[in-house]
């Protein structure tokens, strides 16, 4: 199989103080192929939209890169996420946060499988197998149990199933717009429905550097996240 652009997803929330470098170091990272990046800023309050807009405005004429920006009212982050793969075009497509916690730099290994295996069609970065346990103990120790609940329920091996790293080929970008929940809850939601149709999720190590201050999940939304994945288990 022959892929020649990778989709790149930003989603932002209030991310004045990083949207500018994480474009910056999307567009800096050697993939091979072309980059369309795709900016949906989701009811920002703060200065997202005009740094965004400096940055995409300061390289708008690179070859191989193309840019589309979306502003909507806040809806949560499955909701940006939705309206971002729609637009898109490209065959491979990468969830890119906005908050630097993760490495741009990661995706030739994220990558990878997609071109070692013409059946790949879903792989997620893994924190953990990264090597990855630093930060707040109780969003590691809840993410470890989102993971091992995602894989009792849907027989699987999933180390990291909150990862922001979700690729995708663009097969599946039926599944992902047409999801139902618009929060964080959403990731969930797509990770069962993925599972249930017999999609062989790989997973690949990342790295991670966890934010201090402002994360925006909260402890509701784990409660969302476990009862959306008991849900889709259920469900026909």
């Amino acid at each position: 199989m022959v892929y020649t652009k990778v989709s790149i997803i930003i989603p932002a929330f209030n991310e004045e103080a990083t949207i500018e470098a994480v474009i910056e170091r999307v567009l800096a990272v050697d993939i091979n192929l072309k980059k369309e990046i795709i900016v949906v800023n989701d009811g920002s309050k703060d200065k997202t939209e005009e740094n965004a807009l400096r940055v995409i405005e300061l390289h708008n004429d690179k070859p191989d890169v193309s840019f589309k920006y979306k502003r909507k009212d806040n809806g949560g982050k499955g909701s940006a996420m939705k309206l971002g793969y729609s637009i898109a075009t490209g065959d491979i497509l990468i969830c890119q946060d906005a908050d630097l916690e993760l490495f741009p730099e990661d995706y030739p290994n994220l990558l990878k499988p997609f071109f070692q295996n013409p059946e790949q069609r879903v792989v997620y970065g893994s924190r953990i197998l990264g090597g990855n346990t630093m930060g707040e103990s109780a969003f590691y120790f809840g993410g470890r149990l989102v993971s091992l609940i995602t894989s009792i329920l849907f027989g699987t091996k999933l180390t990291d199933q909150p990862t922001g790293y979700k690729i995708f080929h663009k097969e599946l970008i039926p599944i992902l717009v047409n999801a139902h929940h618009n929060g964080f809850e959403w990731e969930a939601e797509i990770t069962a429905k993925i599972l249930k149709r017999k999609y062989n999720i790989k997973e690949v190590p990342i790295r991670y550097l966890p934010r201090k201050v402002g994360k925006k999940l909260r402890w509701v939304d784990g409660v969302k996240i476990v009862w959306t994945l008991f849900k889709y288990k259920i469900q026909s």
